[in-house]
């Protein structure tokens, strides 16, 4: 077993394919598959699994990977320490649910750790597939919110994954709005108010159980509903539209603008807000120093 071999290993990961892997590090892919396989077969280990839809980790190579990069990072230290070679670039990311404090938190942990070279990963997606991306080791952190209603399905799949949840903080359920909504100006919406306007929600995908969706109170029928992909997408609409969306009530304005406000939703649901990640893995220092600005995001939202 080579640093070489473990550095490939890191490589496929990262890209989730042998092809691409291969580009980045400048080798053939026969030479790169060749190389991998050698070491699967001297540790006689399958770290990843081959399929027609690509390759991916095996429940062993999550394991495996997170050593690999452990010993990778502590050479290039050494590297670094000793024999004055450029760092590598650093490496880092994130899996979430549309949350404007994630992206402050990203941007916070970015701007005081970041050094000349990093490549990093913002990925506001799936509740599925933020739970898909920490299994595999393709982000090192996800958030999503668990509540009464979902949370048996959640922390099912969570367990099976060897993930846990972290708390970061609970909510009430808030509405967002544009300021020109006819309910603006109200303290407090209920959700027969709500009827007459447009639902706005995130698009789940193949897996769009009420389970994943990331809009409390999913099981409810709307008269007005549209699905969309992205968090623009959305403020947009609930602009031109008057139409509404249900989340925790913690907005930026530094990133959304003032056209958009939170109102305090009339219900007795409350969401709980955290990250997931391996139950047996450390987090890497620029996972901590996330986990870390996510605090500090969330802290200075509820000072305000």
């Amino acid at each position: 077993m080579t640093l070489q071999q473990l550095k490939y290993v890191i490589e496929v990961a990262n890209r989730g394919s042998i092809n691409e892997a291969a580009k980045r590090l400048f080798i053939t892919q026969p030479s790169l598959s060749n190389a991998i396989r050698e070491l699967e077969e001297e540790l006689q280990l399958s770290i990843f699994e081959r399929s027609n839809k690509g390759i991916s980790l095996s429940k062993e190579g999550v394991e495996f990977l997170s050593y690999a990069r452990q010993v990778v990072e502590q050479a290039q230290l050494l590297e670094s320490r000793y024999l004055n070679s450029k760092p590598s670039p650093q490496h880092f990311s994130v899996s979430t649910q549309h949350y404007a404090f994630a992206v402050n938190a990203f941007v916070s942990m970015v701007q005081k750790y970041g050094l000349d070279e990093y490549e990093m990963a913002l990925r506001e997606t799936k509740t599925y597939e933020i739970i898909e991306d920490v299994k595999s080791l393709r982000s090192e952190i996800g958030i999503l919110y668990l509540n009464e209603f979902n949370e048996k399905v959640i922390n099912k799949m969570l367990k099976a994954a060897n993930l846990q949840f972290t708390g970061l903080f609970t909510a009430k359920p808030h509405v967002f709005i544009s300021i020109k909504n006819p309910l603006a100006s109200q303290k407090i919406v209920t959700i027969d108010q709500l009827q007459q306007f447009p639902y706005l929600s995130f698009d789940q995908g193949e897996y769009n159980s009420f389970h994943f969706s990331e809009e409390i109170l999913s099981t409810m029928s709307h008269k007005k509903s549209i699905r969309v992909n992205d968090r623009a997408t959305l403020f947009n609409l609930l602009i031109g539209l008057n139409g509404y969306t249900i989340s925790t009530g913690v907005l930026s304005a530094d990133l959304n603008g003032n056209e958009i406000i939170p109102v305090p939703l009339d219900c007795e649901e409350t969401i709980h807000v955290g990250w997931i990640s391996h139950k047996n893995i450390e987090l890497t220092k620029l996972g901590s120093a996330y986990v870390e600005a996510l605090k500090q995001a969330v802290t200075l939202h509820d000072s305000n």
